[in-house]
């Protein structure tokens, strides 16, 4: 029988484990009832009572377990790592807020037993705020056009990961993975599936401008390389621009040496658009070495503090190797 596994990052999601342990669990009781399971909670640190409420659950069912991360180690190294932990033949990421529809699954594994390494999830509408989807759609237009590798656009990284692709991501040892770059890069077969993502179902979401930010400029470092090539065009344009400007101010002030007079002002505007283009490609470059320093590092992914219900595959694991 082909196991399943279900990995569902959380963080202060306490009114959403619960019912999300009993969608996926009639999932596999109902619709899936020829495959085995394991649904893995990954949570980032929670402060509220996410972590008590996956006690209780992962005690009533064994085939639920849960990782408890000593910190929050960020949006994308938690559910990279979770990916990391399942032992099913495939793996289906899912958000806890219910924002990735968990009556998709049935046709991800559906298209993985046709042959598909990954199945993905691609919004093509959304029921959030218009504005926010309307500058996500904006921002995937734009990553596309200048990665060098094909990005797939309003894709947050739900689906489904065969078992040699998750081998895979063990062994590219990234300490700041961008899983939506890796998935667009690694060429596996792929299967694109299209749905209308929904409203949180309660809660509210732990996104801000800053993590929004932090997610655009891990794509950005990691996949394009334009930043740095902009600074140098633009360079070369402001400097001859510069100096198309001198020569024009020395030639009427040669021409009309007494009726010309140029003033402070132009140099100051010159200095103000200089000094404002150079601090722009200044953070950008800071933005790719602190890429290149996080990867440098080699820190962990996630650093456990507890873990449920794994106990019974590492002992398994340990008669194997004893025999």
């Amino acid at each position: 029988m082909k196991k399943i596994s279900i990995v569902v990052p959380c963080y202060n999601e306490e009114e959403n484990v619960v019912p999300m342990s009993e969608a996926v669990t009639a999932l596999f009781n109902n619709e899936l009832k020829g495959y085995d399971y394991e649904l893995v909670f990954i949570d980032n640190d929670s402060k509220d009572n996410t972590r008590v409420l996956l006690r209780g659950i992962c005690a009533q069912n064994d085939k639920i377990k849960a990782i408890f991360n000593a910190k929050n180690f960020g949006q994308f190294k938690s559910p990279y790592y979770g990916l990391l932990q399942a032992t099913g033949d495939c793996a289906v990421l899912v958000a806890c807020d219910f924002q990735d529809p968990v009556e998709l699954i049935p046709t991800f594994v559906k298209e993985w037993e046709n042959g598909y390494k990954i199945v993905s999830g691609i919004k093509t509408s959304s029921k959030e705020s218009k504005i926010m989807y309307f500058l996500r759609s904006c921002y995937y237009k734009m990553i596309k056009k200048l990665s060098d590798v094909e990005q797939i656009e309003h894709f947050t990284g739900f689906g489904l990961y065969d078992r040699k692709f998750l081998e895979v991501l063990k062994e590219l040892d990234d300490p700041t993975p961008f899983l939506r770059g890796i998935v667009a890069e690694l060429g596996f077969r792929r299967k694109d599936i299209e749905y209308q993502q929904p409203q949180r179902r309660a809660g509210k979401t732990s996104n801000n401008f800053y993590r929004l930010y932090d997610g655009a400029m891990l794509s950005v470092t990691s996949y394009t390389k334009v930043g740095l090539r902009l600074a140098t065009l633009f360079g070369c344009i402001c400097s001859f621009i510069s100096v198309v400007i001198a020569v024009v101010y020395l030639v009427m002030k040669l021409i009309y040496w007494d009726r010309f007079e140029a003033g402070m002002a132009p140099m100051l505007i010159g200095m103000f658009v200089l000094g404002s283009i150079q601090l722009f490609f200044i953070g950008l470059l800071g933005e790719y070495i602190l890429s290149i320093n996080s990867r440098v590092m080699k820190r962990p992914l996630v650093v456990e503090e507890e873990r449920i219900n794994f106990e019974a595959v590492k002992d398994e694991d340990t008669k194997s190797l004893k025999k």
